[in-house]
C-alpha cells in the first residue's frame, strides 16, 4: 500500500527533475521583439490576430520536439551534427549566421531592458551596466541548472501580462468576433501574420534546445518527459503572447484606437497605462518586459557561445569553471559587451529591428532545413518518418514561407 501511495510523487519528481531546456526556450522565445509584435497586432487589428496564437502552440512544438529528438537520440549539439553529418563548411555557414542573428537578438533584448528604465528615468549606460555585470556574473559563478532556475524566475515575471489582461477588462464577444475574422486579403494583415510566425519560430531555439538537452544529461529514456517540457512550454509562451495581444486589443482597437504605432517599449507603456492606471501599468509592464528580455538574453548569449563551440571544438558547457572553458566565458562576455556598447551608443533600433529580422528570415531556411534533414537520419525507432514527416515537412515550409516574406517585406517597407 505504502509503495503504491509513494509511486505517482516519484514519478512526477523525476520528470520535473527533466523540466527545464524546454520551458526556458520557450519563456525566451517570448521577447522583447515578440512582445513589441503581440502589442502591434492587438492594436492594429484587435483580436483577429488572436487565433493565430493558438494554432501557432502545435507548429511551435512539433519544431522544437525535432531537436529534443536528435539531443537525446545523439547526445551532439546542431552545430556539431551538422558539421557530423554535412561537413564543415556546412556547419561554418549554419553557425555564422546564427552568431549574426543571436547579436541581433541580443540587441533587441538590450533595447528593452533600456526602454524599462526610461520609463522611470534610469539613464540607459546603468541599464545596460547592470545587465552585462548580472548576466556574466551569473554564467562565471554557476552551474548548467542554476542558470537553468535563474532563467526560468526570470521569464516567470511574464505572467504579469496575464494579470495585465485580466485588468484590461476584454470583451468576450468582441473576442469571439475576432476569432471568426481573419482578413487574408489585406496585405498589412498578412505581414503582420508572417511577423507573428517570426516572432515564434525563432532560429536561435534550435541550437539552445538542443544543447541545453546535452549538457543537462538527457537520454532517449528521458524523451517523454522532454516531450511533455517542451509542449508545457509551447503553451505557456503563446499564452503569453495572446494575454499581451488582448491587452493592447481591449485598451486601444476596442476604444477607437486601432492602427496605432507600437514600436517601442515606452509607446506600449504609454497606451496601456492611462486604461490600467499609471502607476500599475508601468509595474506591471515593466516586470514582464524585464522578465522577457533577461531569459531571453540569456538563451542568445549561451547559444551563440555553445555553437561555436561546438565547430570549434573548444569546451563549450557552464559545468566547466572559466578557467577551463576560457574560450567559452569569453565569447559569452564579448556578446553582451558588443550588444550593450551598441545599444549604448544610440544607435537606430528601427535600423536594427529590420535587421535582425532580415537575418533571422535569411536563417530559418538553414536552420529548419538541417532540422528536417537532420531527424531523417535518426536511427529508425526514432527517425521521422511516415504521414508524421509529412506534417512536419509541410509546416517547416510555410514558416520559411513566411518567415522570409516578413523579412523582405520589412527590409523594404
Amino acid at each position: 500500500m505504502d509503495a503504491i501511495a509513494l509511486a505517482p510523487p516519484s514519478r512526477l519528481k523525476r520528470a520535473l527533475a527533466i523540466f527545464g531546456p524546454g520551458l526556458v526556450v520557450m519563456l525566451a522565445d517570448t521577447d522583447a521583439g515578440s512582445i513589441i509584435t503581440a502589442a502591434q497586432s492587438g492594436a492594429q487589428w484587435g483580436y483577429k490576430l488572436l487565433l493565430l496564437q493558438i494554432l501557432l502552440i502545435p507548429v511551435l512544438y512539433i519544431v522544437q520536439e525535432l531537436t529534443v529528438r536528435l539531443g537525446t537520440v545523439t547526445g551532439k549539439g546542431h552545430g556539431d551534427l551538422i558539421k557530423h553529418h554535412f561537413g564543415r563548411r556546412w556547419g561554418w555557414l549554419s553557425v555564422g549566421t546564427l552568431l549574426a542573428a543571436c547579436l541581433g537578438a541580443l540587441l533587441t533584448e538590450m533595447s528593452g531592458l533600456v526602454g524599462v528604465g526610461q520609463m522611470y528615468g534610469i539613464p540607459a549606460w546603468q541599464m545596460l551596466s547592470a545587465a552585462v555585470a548580472g548576466l556574466s556574473l551569473m554564467a562565471y559563478t554557476g552551474s548548467y541548472r542554476s542558470v537553468e532556475r535563474i532563467a526560468i524566475a526570470l521569464g516567470a515575471f511574464e505572467l504579469v501580462f496575464v494579470v495585465v489582461a485580466c485588468k484590461a477588462r476584454p470583451e468576450g464577444a468582441a473576442m469571439l468576433a475576432g476569432l471568426s475574422s481573419m482578413p487574408l486579403g489585406n496585405h498589412d494583415y498578412l505581414f503582420l501574420v508572417a511577423a507573428n510566425i517570426g516572432a515564434v519560430i525563432m532560429p536561435w531555439m534550435v541550437f539552445y534546445q538542443q544543447s541545453a538537452v546535452v549538457e543537462k544529461g538527457l537520454r532517449v529514456h528521458h524523451l517523454r518527459a522532454a516531450r511533455w517540457d517542451t509542449a508545457i512550454g509551447a503553451v505557456v509562451t503563446q499564452v503569453i503572447m495572446a494575454m499581451v495581444l488582448i491587452v493592447t486589443a481591449a485598451t486601444l482597437a476596442s476604444r477607437g484606437h486601432s492602427h496605432a504605432e507600437l514600436n517601442t517599449v515606452q509607446q506600449i507603456a504609454d497606451a496601456i497605462t492611462p486604461f490600467l492606471g499609471e502607476q500599475t501599468g508601468k509595474l506591471l509592464f515593466g516586470m514582464g518586459m524585464i522578465g522577457a528580455s533577461l531569459v531571453a538574453a540569456i538563451v542568445v548569449t549561451l547559444t551563440a557561445a555553445r555553437a561555436l563551440g561546438e565547430l570549434m571544438g573548444y569546451r563549450h558547457t557552464l559545468e566547466h569553471s572559466p578557467r577551463q572553458a576560457p574560450w567559452f566565458y569569453a565569447t559569452y562576455t564579448l556578446s553582451l559587451l558588443l550588444a550593450a556598447l551598441f545599444v549604448g551608443s544610440g544607435a537606430s533600433m528601427i535600423t536594427i529591428g529590420v535587421g535582425v529580422q532580415v537575418m533571422n528570415a535569411l536563417l530559418l531556411p538553414i536552420v529548419l532545413g538541417f532540422l528536417y534533414l537532420l531527424a531523417r537520419r535518426l536511427p529508425s525507432p526514432y527517425r521521422l518518418k511516415g504521414a508524421y514527416a509529412w506534417v512536419a515537412a509541410s509546416i517547416i515550409g510555410v514558416t520559411v514561407c513566411l518567415g522570409v516574406y516578413s523579412g523582405i517585406a520589412g527590409l523594404f517597407a
